[in-house]
């Protein structure tokens, strides 16, 4: 039999060449499927080495991580099955429960994000170009909540910009595609100064963002640009892009908009991943019950 490590690697090939498996998803693979060859010396692991891994990797890893680690080796070891290189899958005669806490996403200050964008336009009107760019970012992640993944596709093709207002045909996890249609004056006069100032750079290379070398926008340069106005404004938060996508969804439920409907925004398969936002406007609910709810306009007397 091949060796594990040889088994990995047509495995990832096979994920990348012909399942088109999306590079986060293979950089995860093949991360994961590394540390447990590593575990294992290099070769295939029975039921009971299997165990100890999971043992390993609870001392060593959050619950949200291990689960997936272990995801990606059951996914392996279900290929070498169905391929027919392992006769017996171990993973058939195993239950691996890992009870990971729900965590509550964590939103963003508006103050703060107001401070941030502020910054950001102050940057713009001293005569720093880049910082439209900036501005362009951070008005997107605050006002579509999209995923960072997906600010950084988006392209002359699915960005379009005429008198419907703006409209994004964003294309998510999955595959799947959503359109965001946005009507905001100050946004859409931003999007329209956007353009034209990129425009070459748009026309010729086709995405809509860029970094500072010309090269289209990356996850980590949009970080960056997160940190370096947290540093202009000597904020010591730890602020990722995913935040603002959680700010977007919890603002927009706080006001009363349909679950159902930010379900849709935030391109969720199932609503049950939407209604953890639900779990943390529970100080605004009890605002709104106290002024809304018609005992509040009632009095009677106890004596």
């Amino acid at each position: 039999m091949q060796s594990l490590a040889s088994l990995i690697s047509n495995y990832m090939e096979a994920s990348e060449c012909i399942k088109k498996l999306s590079s986060n998803t293979i950089r995860a693979y093949r991360i994961d499927l590394k540390q447990f060859a590593t575990f294992t010396r290099n070769s295939l692991a029975d039921k009971d080495m299997i165990k100890r891994y999971v043992i390993h990797l609870n001392q060593r890893f959050a619950p949200r991580s291990v689960k997936r680690k272990i995801a990606s080796v059951r996914a392996f070891y279900h290929e070498l099955s169905i391929s027919g290189i392992l006769k017996k899958n171990p993973f058939d005669q195993l239950k691996i429960r890992i009870r990971a806490p729900k965590q509550l996403p964590r939103i963003i200050p508006q103050q703060i994000i107001c401070s941030i964008l502020q910054s950001a336009y102050n940057e713009y009107r001293l005569g720093n170009r880049l910082a439209l760019r900036d501005v362009m970012i951070l008005e997107l992640l605050f006002s579509t909540g999209l995923r960072v993944s997906e600010l950084c596709s988006l392209s002359k093709d699915n960005f379009s910009l005429n008198h419907d207002g703006l409209r994004l045909l964003v294309h998510g996890k999955g595959s799947k595609e959503r359109v965001i249609q946005l009507l905001t004056p100050q946004l859409l006069k931003l999007s329209k100064l956007y353009c034209q100032t990129y425009s070459q750079q748009i026309q010729k290379h086709g995405a809509l963002l860029y970094n500072q070398n010309g090269k289209p926008i990356s996850p980590q340069s949009v970080q960056r640009i997160i940190n370096k106005y947290l540093k202009k404004l000597n904020l010591r938060n730890h602020i990722t892009p995913h935040m603002f996508r959680h700010t977007f969804a919890t603002s927009l439920l706080e006001a009363g908009m349909d679950i159902r409907y930010i379900q849709s925004l935030l391109g969720h398969s199932s609503i049950a991943t939407t209604q953890i936002y639900t779990h943390v406007t529970t100080k605004q609910q009890t605002v709104l019950l106290t002024e809304l709810h018609p005992r509040s306009k009632m009095s009677f007397l106890l004596d």
